[in-house]
């Protein structure tokens, strides 16, 4: 992949992604803010852009989301192999709940 490849799909990432957060954030606020990762502040600022705003900010060559597991223990529960699908959905149950605490606390 090119370096302008890779600038396209980061655009249409970057627009995706604006598009799935506002969407997120009129139809369930609460929930937006949980699955997101984001300030109410940028939430509201999220969900009153425009579609030329939206257009003009996922025009840029950064990656707008980001990876919100950012420790081993997070990423070993969700990568977690279990031998039985009851103690993989319990790994992923630990890994929200962990997520989620991490969620209040930058909040």
């Amino acid at each position: 992949m090119n370096t302008d490849q890779i600038l396209a799909e980061i655009r249409e990432a970057n627009l995706s992604y604006l598009m799935l957060a506002q969407s997120l954030i009129r139809s369930d606020l609460e929930q937006a803010l949980y699955r997101l990762g984001v300030s109410e502040d940028t939430a509201q600022m999220i969900a009153a852009l425009t579609p030329a705003q939206m257009m003009k900010i996922a025009s840029g060559n950064t990656l707008l989301c980001r990876f919100r597991m950012d420790d081993d223990l997070v990423w070993g529960l969700l990568t977690n192999h279990g031998k039985s699908a009851a103690n993989d959905a319990v790994s992923r149950l630990h890994a929200s709940i962990l997520m989620a605490g991490r969620h209040q606390e930058a909040a």
